[in-house]
């Protein structure tokens, strides 16, 4: 039997992975016939004595192989292997698919890998031969129709503005989605899970704040933003850190506004600044479109000031980052992007 699991979620495919082993048999008896080959690296002289070694007690053997399809993706597409992956030799893949479509009756074959084209040779001689099963990102829709079913396997409810939030604090991280759903299962103790538990309880909450004190800056509203400032101190937030987030921030909206104008696609722009989900790209793009880059590097510098007079003592930190708010959103006016004008 052959499986061929691949996609970017790793988190269904690790679970489809599971469900496999229990269709074979016993957990406890089939951990002694399991085996994980690097596909990499493998070859058809290592491949061939484990496939064909007689299960031990189990009535299967299981072979899972990982990134053996992506060692073969077609040249030009830009590879997800590491360095130390060997070179493929021409035509190596044939060997390979022609054993692996008959490997004995015996031993069950997994292959688990990321993303493959469909122009992948070794895919398309093995498609016809396998279950295939494809695991993309989930968004939109299919994210908040997985999230309800989990919190409900979980024993729990959520209503629908929880959802929403969730999904867009979160993104399609299904192992943080899922971390958090049994926190806020547990914590809600078998009432229904609302917006405000996501807001007391998800990590990426203060992400979320901070987004939304710049944004407050970037339109000049200052009550606002020191609204925002004071909730962030009062649920903990050390002063140091909130600082380290802010220029981390400002560094961000700098580096999207110049892949922008490299016309980078979205995409692109998230995996380079490591963004952890559409809500923090489509975040960060809508605060780099209404900031010029000479109003960027002055907000920088404020920045560097007020760490400076923390250090020195000359501002206590919560005092200094009062400060900072207020100037940030009273300086400058003239030079910050209007979002229709679109000045650069």
């Amino acid at each position: 039997m052959l499986y061929i699991l691949s996609g970017q979620d790793d988190f269904s495919l690790t679970q489809a992975l599971e469900a496999i082993k229990r269709e074979i048999g016993d957990q406890a008896v089939l951990a002694g016939s399991i085996t994980t080959l690097d596909g990499t690296q493998v070859t058809l002289n290592q491949l061939r004595p484990v496939c064909e070694t007689l299960p031990f007690l189990a009535g299967k053997r299981l072979v899972i192989i990982k990134g053996l399809l992506e060692r073969f993706e077609v040249k030009g597409r830009p590879s997800r292997q590491p360095k130390t992956t060997r070179t493929s030799q021409p035509d190596e893949y044939k060997s390979l698919g022609d054993y692996i479509s008959k490997v004995p009756d015996s031993t069950v074959v997994v292959l688990l890998d990321g993303r493959i084209a469909s122009n992948n040779p070794l895919f398309k001689a093995l498609a016809g031969k396998a279950v295939v099963k494809s695991f993309p990102l989930l968004k939109e829709a299919q994210l908040r129709q997985w999230l309800r079913k989990r919190v409900a396997e979980e024993g729990g409810s959520m209503s629908p503005q929880a959802v929403d939030l969730l999904a867009k604090l979160v993104g399609s991280n299904l192992w943080v989605i899922a971390s958090e759903i049994t926190k806020l299962v547990l914590f809600t103790s078998g009432r229904r899970i609302e917006e405000d538990d996501v807001k007391a309880l998800v990590s990426h909450t203060q992400q979320a704040n901070v987004f939304a004190m710049v944004d407050a800056i970037v339109e000049f509203q200052a009550e606002l933003a020191e609204q925002l400032l004071q909730r962030l101190l009062q649920s903990g937030t050390a002063p140091a850190f909130l600082l380290v987030m802010l220029s981390r921030q400002v560094q961000m909206i700098a580096r999207a506004k110049e892949l922008g104008k490299q016309r980078k696609p979205a995409t692109e722009i998230q995996s380079r600044l490591g963004l952890p989900s559409e809500f923090a790209l489509r975040k960060t793009l809508e605060q780099a479109g209404r900031y010029s880059l000479a109003r960027l590097r002055g907000v920088y510098q404020q920045l560097l000031e007020t760490d400076l007079s923390i250090k020195t003592g000359k501002y206590g930190d919560e005092l200094a980052l009062n400060i900072l708010v207020a100037e940030l959103c009273q300086r400058g006016k003239t030079d910050v992007t209007h979002p229709r004008r679109g000045r650069n």
